[in-house]
């Protein structure tokens, strides 16, 4: 007979792990099926090893410019070793005994729908009264001729290294390309950027892709825009790209960065009369129902590839397992690029806004000559900008972005604004502290002709 849950849970990313965090706590029995590793992606490949790797070269380029110190040396061995514990080199065997001594049955192997409230794992069959899908995603590897010849790394790789190549090509311009290149290059690296599109981080508002750059060449990164690779050879120690415009970029390593695909495929939807879409995502409601019974969460639905989406959608799905459900909200889901200045974004772009048919109205400071004070507290020629993208007729902001100093950290201002449908004059009679960089919403919404 098969063994039965209250909850299987058919993957052990962000969005698996923090559902079964949930239902631990609701006192449920739970199944946990991981394919790989306990964490997924997230804290094995991307976001856990990729900001550690960038925090010390971020730590360089601002005690770089902050009076009165100099630039802070960078350490790659004690990095490595650094990294290394923070991902556990690649052993969840701790992690696995920890949600076991929890009370989690955890299967390690190839999960697959079976039929409604059915699992199959390496031949043997589960059962469950819910299913949560969280399966994830994988990176995308474009059809370039003679890239699987001459060897490549994705994200996987490129986290994984323990020594920095002389010289690196970065195929694909987005925040995984963007990040691995300030990366390589503040550690020593020759970097060549190529993007097809004809700019950084398309998805962003222009000017951030201007900020961008601006701020990748001037570490020294190579930027070609609006090219694509075609053909990819090895000459001695080295990948040798052909674009399509006839000219080559070299570098010891091929990294492709061109996007990730939800997994979504080959997982047994069809058994639950469900089918994944063009680009492998499943199919969700919004309360992320797949079907009676079954949910999805994180990047597998395809709705947008972060460890806090998935995070958010596992949070709903366990809502409406609850039988409380809430009506999923994406309207204010912040995106960052954690390079020195980050870039911090959340809702609509202007030209997104325009579109969708609001009655716009939008501004940008510039932050040092705009009055924030803490830019120049900072650092030594303060850097940094912000942009508001407000519905003139409600008097609301839609969207904000901003490329400085721990914009991570202050966008979430922004955030709950545009979240909460926080009027413009609570907005203007908020009070920020002084000095902080929160202090930009005020500078800059004051600037507003409505």
């Amino acid at each position: 007979m098969a063994d039965r849950f209250d909850v299987a849970v058919l993957g052990a990313g962000p969005g698996g792990e923090h559902a079964v965090n949930g239902l631990l706590a609701r006192s449920m029995n739970v199944l946990l099926v991981e394919r790989e590793l306990i964490g997924g992606e997230c804290s094995n490949w991307a976001c856990i090893p990729t900001k550690t790797l960038l925090r010390p070269t971020e730590l360089r380029g601002a005690s770089g410019r902050a009076a009165g110190t100099r630039a802070a040396e960078l350490d790659w061995p004690a990095l490595d070793r650094y990294r290394d514990y923070m991902t556990s080199a690649g052993d969840d065997s701790a992690r696995v005994r920890g949600y076991e001594e929890r009370g989690v049955t955890v299967v390690k192997g190839d999960g697959r729908l079976a039929g409604p409230g059915r699992l199959e794992v390496g031949g043997e069959t589960y059962e469950a009264d819910r299913i949560l899908i969280s399966t994830g995603s994988e990176a995308v590897v474009p059809p370039i001729e003679g890239l699987a010849e001459a060897g490549y790394w994705t994200n996987r790789e490129a986290t994984a290294l323990h020594e920095i190549p002389a010289s690196a090509v970065i195929v694909g311009g987005g925040p995984v390309g963007i990040e691995l290149a300030q990366f390589l290059r503040r550690f020593g690296s020759e970097v060549s950027l190529v993007q097809g599109a004809d700019r950084l981080d398309p998805r962003e508002d222009a000017r951030v892709s201007e900020l961008l750059t601006a701020s990748l060449q001037a570490d020294g990164i190579t930027l070609r825009c609006g090219v694509h690779a075609q053909f990819v050879e090895l000459d001695g120690g080295d990948r040798v790209v052909r674009l399509n415009d006839t000219s080559t970029v070299r570098g010891e390593r091929l990294i492709v960065a061109v996007g990730r695909r939800p997994r979504g495929h080959d997982i047994g939807l069809e058994t639950i009369g469900a089918q994944a879409g063009e680009h492998g995502e499943v199919p969700i409601d919004d309360h992320c129902r797949v079907t009676e019974g079954v949910w999805a969460a994180g990047d597998c639905t395809g709705t947008m590839l972060f460890t806090h989406m998935a995070k958010y959608q596992a949070r709903i799905a366990m809502a409406d397992m609850a039988g409380h459900p809430v009506t999923a909200n994406y309207a204010a889901i912040p995106r960052v690029v954690f390079t020195d200045p980050e870039v911090a974004s959340v809702g609509l772009t202007e030209a997104q806004a325009r579109e969708a048919g609001y009655d716009v109205v939008a501004t940008t400071l510039d932050l040092p000559t705009g009055g924030v004070a803490r830019a120049y507290t900072y650092e030594q020629d303060p850097r940094g900008e912000l942009g508001v993208v407000v519905d003139r007729r409600r008097r609301v902001m839609l969207g904000a972005w901003a490329v400085a100093p721990l914009a991570s950290e202050w966008i979430h201002q922004a955030v709950l604004a545009v979240r909460a449908q926080v009027p413009l004059e609570v907005l203007t009679d908020t009070v920020a502290q002084f000095p902080s960089y929160s202090e930009a919403y005020l500078l800059a919404l004051q600037q507003l002709e409505l």
